[in-house]
């Protein structure tokens, strides 16, 4: 299968077995395997015009629209929203870059301009239908 795909942003697992790669034309997130067979594809309204993506050391997927003025977090597979991280109520303007760090448990986010954010977050884990636990954040504001 062939992809025609302008590649915005790209991101490897920890693991080193999956790519993620958005498109901000195509408002998508496509997640590819290391031997770029195609094994999911994630789109939602509250993503549009995907700019920076992150992925955690612990394999947390995390994504913004530039503008829909959101931060997203991804399950590993690429498939569905865990969270809605942040947005323009937060103060999220025209985001285009995202990183979590582990030493400050925070994320931040650049924005638009010389403008930065950093949300504390509490990483908490739950138990996902496919019975494997997942670390999904909450974020506030610091």
């Amino acid at each position: 299968m062939l992809l025609c795909f302008a590649v915005s942003s790209c991101a490897v697992s920890p693991t080193g077995d999956r790519l993620y790669i958005t498109s901000y034309n195509q408002h998508k997130l496509l997640t590819l395997a290391r031997d770029g067979t195609h094994l999911a594809t994630f789109t939602d309204p509250a993503l549009h015009w995907p700019a920076g993506l992150h992925v955690t050391p612990a394999g947390q997927v995390l994504l913004c629209g530039y503008w829909s003025d959101t931060v997203l977090q991804v399950d590993r597979e690429g498939e569905s929203k865990l969270a809605t991280l942040a947005t323009l109520e937060d103060g999220v303007m025209y985001p285009v870059s995202v990183c979590y760090s582990s030493t400050t448990s925070s994320i931040i986010v650049g924005q638009l301009g010389d403008n930065i954010l950093v949300f504390k977050v509490v990483c908490t884990l739950f138990q996902n239908l496919f019975n494997t636990l997942e670390a999904k954040f909450i974020v506030w504001s610091s």
